[in-house]
């Protein structure tokens, strides 16, 4: 299998799959442990005899550029009476075969590079080398000293949270450029957006993402329009005024070509973990108005130890206490949601842990809900719908946070917490408020470049979920 895995994706740049768990670069352990993970979607374990021969027929087959989840077709193939394989893949993959297996690859440009801005170009980078789509080409910082790239560079190499860089990091000192599994990464160092000519360094109609959270606003961001090279920006930040607050999977559909949507937001990572989960509830039982409650890892924002700090409570040592804040999470889904304009309020409690979040959705709704019916619909939401990339579903006694480190949803659903009595629903929505924000944005990024493969098979909407 292994072979067969690694041909579709040289050869057609094919990604497969078993229930979303993505087979680029994997061990036979990897294959093996993808298959069991069958277990918690049909309660049975894959066998590997059931995708063998889908892989098979799929490099006898002329595909274009797709992410095609094996399990998916197995069991849908398990469901057909007296169709043989090759049919029933032709069928199920007809509007791939034939189709292009290349890409035009889309610049990409990161102004600045904490916490967000080096998980972005891991994914980027990862992405880059999966699909070819898009390729991350320079970021932008304000220089530190003269060591400075070095630094940048032992920061995206080393991560306390997420381990280290899965590939090679080095340093070209004369071009002062970060090479990152064979991509270039240019360091440009300025203070001013205006200024900088990205297309001397040939990058040329780039997507910028500026996760600094410097300007929030469209008059700030759109300062990087001014430069030349860039044609879009992408805030990792809640957009305050007429910038769109976009949550992919929720409303990236909403992104046109128009010149209102060349700055747009990605919100936050608190917006995204509750957005999905909120709009399928929304959708199926109808909300009537709720409370959303974040505990929430610590941020850079806050302080290490007791000092002073403009907002109220953030001063107090991160790592000591609770503390209890604000948050525009609640507020901001109806940007994404404007059915939740006036329904929602929110508080946030930052808590001493580095990374994964949790969201407590309270929420009353206009129908009547058993616990287990909701956690079975989400299940299948998580599983089988096209929502399934922003939204996972767990049902363990034993997990705690760290368990969700590195996931790549925007929100898991932790089914044994949920609490359900006549029209009152409590979920509880974990989230890694780093990765899997991370995730969301190059979604959108890859989205607006028109570089996003496709999905086979095709999904359900959860609303046809029954």
């Amino acid at each position: 299998m292994v072979p067969l895995i690694s041909h579709l994706h040289r050869e057609n740049s094919v990604a497969t799959s078993i229930y979303g768990r993505l087979l680029v670069g994997v061990t036979d352990v990897d294959v093996i442990k993808a298959h069991r993970y069958g277990r918690r979607i049909v309660e049975r374990e894959l066998p590997l005899d059931d995708t063998l021969p889908i892989l098979k027929e799929l490099t006898e087959l002329n595909l274009g550029t797709a992410s095609i989840d094996l399990g998916r077709l197995a069991e849908g193939f398990s469901r057909t009476e007296g169709k043989d394989l090759r049919s029933y893949l032709e069928e199920e993959l007809k509007d791939v075969i034939g189709g292009a297996s290349q890409v035009e690859p889309r610049d990409v440009v990161l102004y600045g590079f904490g916490r967000i801005g080096r998980l972005l170009a891991r994914i980027l980078v990862a992405h880059e080398g999966v699909f070819g789509g898009v390729r991350l080409r320079a970021v932008v910082v304000r220089k530190k000293g003269d060591d400075d790239i070095h630094k940048r560079a032992s920061l995206l190499q080393r991560d306390s949270v997420h381990g280290s860089f899965h590939g090679t990091i080095s340093v070209e000192d004369d071009k002062e450029i970060i090479w990152a599994n064979g991509t270039p990464i240019q360091m440009i160092y300025s203070d001013d957006p205006t200024t900088i000519d990205y297309t001397s360094y040939g990058i040329n109609d780039a997507i910028l993402v500026d996760n600094t959270g410097r300007w929030r606003d469209r008059a700030g961001l759109s300062q990087h329009l001014e430069a030349e090279g860039i044609a879009r920006v992408v805030l990792t930040a809640p957009g305050k005024g007429d910038v769109r607050n976009i949550v992919y999977g929720v409303n990236h559909s909403d992104i046109t070509t128009d010149e209102s949507d060349h700055v747009i937001s990605a919100a936050s990572c608190t917006t995204n973990g509750i957005t999905p989960v909120l709009k399928v509830i929304n959708d199926r039982y109808g909300v009537k108005h709720g409370h959303v409650e974040t505990v929430h890892a610590y941020t850079n924002d806050q302080n290490l130890a007791d000092n002073y700090h403009k907002g109220p409570r953030r001063g107090r040592a991160a790592a000591l206490n609770m503390v209890l804040t604000e948050t525009g999470a609640a507020k901001a889904v109806s940007k994404a949601l404007p059915e939740f304009e006036g329904k929602l309020t929110g508080n946030a409690i930052r808590v001493p842990t580095p990374d994964v979040s949790m969201a407590v959705l309270n929420l009353d709704l206009e129908t009547e809900v058993e616990k287990d019916e909701v956690n079975e619909f989400l299940r299948r939401v998580a599983t089988e719908s096209n929502l399934r990339q922003q939204i996972d579903y767990v049902n363990s006694p034993d997990i705690v946070s760290t368990d969700l480190l590195g996931s790549t949803h925007a929100g898991v659903v932790d089914g044994l917490a949920t609490i359900a009595s006549g029209n009152h629903l409590v979920l509880y929505v974990w989230y890694d408020n780093e990765y899997g924000y991370s995730h969301q944005v190059v979604r959108i990024v890859e989205d607006i470049a028109g570089v996003r493969p496709d999905i086979y098979p095709e999904r359900t909407a959860p609303q046809d979920i029954r």
